[in-house]
């Protein structure tokens, strides 16, 4: 099973020189995928929680594939409906061969009213544009002609029946965002059942935790995977590992802004990790 990081390319702290940090310290540890958030327009339900600067993830990205080596990069996840679905194929294609075909693209429908408005696109049909979208982009990914995508790695975000239903028809992974195991144990079992009824194959699974580190344990009841002690992280990720989870990304994000000032705290947490998971660094 591989392990990313989903890191902070918004807020207070967040600049290039910053972004590098990351990077390296993602790729230093041995962490085999770096991720990034996604909103265009910073209004001001987006701002409660993702506040500017934000940098945009298919720009950041391409920069960041010139000064990594081995770590793979992608979304988690890019709103589908605020782009046109022709030009994310193309943004995408062209990310996965400048990157020598590290992109994995994570895609949601988006939750922010307020960013759809100012954006003109219609929040009450997002998940038909979702559609939509992942229905083009494969369309245009066929024709290796012009986009030469090679193969890009699909993941889906979301736990409603209609997410499962748009990662059995479009996705290569189910990527649930933050939830409990046993949230994410009964999502697997819809996705196989759904599965079955549409004579489809069962998808990967790659979800994507928090990672917050206690000194004392958390009452599973009240916490989601990712949360408590290390003992406690590491046996979510041997059940996640044991659920057949590909890939699990964790997100050292706490949820207050100026923590993108002292990112020390989430690197020593990603080190912590990394070091009882005894990943590769070479």
């Amino acid at each position: 099973m591989e392990l990313g990081v989903n890191v902070p390319n918004f807020g207070p702290g967040t600049n290039p020189a910053r972004l590098r940090d990351w990077a390296r310290v993602v790729e230093g540890l041995g962490y085999d995928l770096l991720m990034v958030s996604d909103h265009v327009v910073i209004t001001p339900d987006v701002a409660g929680q993702y506040p500017a600067p934000f940098y945009e993830p298919f720009t950041t990205l391409s920069w960041l594939a010139g000064i990594t080596e081995r770590v793979r990069l992608g979304t988690t996840v890019l709103i589908a409906p605020y782009r046109h679905p022709l030009l994310v194929a193309r943004m995408a294609a062209n990310l996965n061969q400048l990157s020598d075909g590290r992109f994995v693209l994570g895609v949601g429908i988006g939750w922010a009213r307020q960013e759809f408005e100012a954006l003109g696109a219609e929040h009450g049909r997002r998940g038909e544009q979702t559609d939509v979208m992942l229905a083009e982009l494969r369309r245009a990914w066929a024709d290796t002609a012009d986009y030469g995508a090679g193969t890009i790695p699909i993941w889906v975000g979301g736990s409603s029946a209609a997410a499962l239903r748009r990662t059995i028809r479009f996705g290569t992974a189910w990527h649930p965002l933050r939830q409990r195991v046993c949230q994410m144990w009964s999502g697997l079992d819809q996705l196989r059942t759904m599965a079955a009824s549409l004579d489809r194959p069962v998808p990967g699974f790659a979800p994507r935790i928090l990672l917050r580190l206690t000194d004392k344990p958390l009452p599973d009841d009240d916490r989601v995977a990712g949360e408590g002690t290390v003992e406690q992280v590491i046996a979510d990720l041997d059940v996640l590992r044991e659920l057949g989870a590909e890939t699990v990304v964790l997100d050292p994000f706490l949820g207050d802004p100026t923590e993108t000032e002292r990112p020390e705290a989430a690197w020593q947490a990603l080190a912590t990790i990394a070091a009882h998971q005894r990943l590769e660094t070479t």
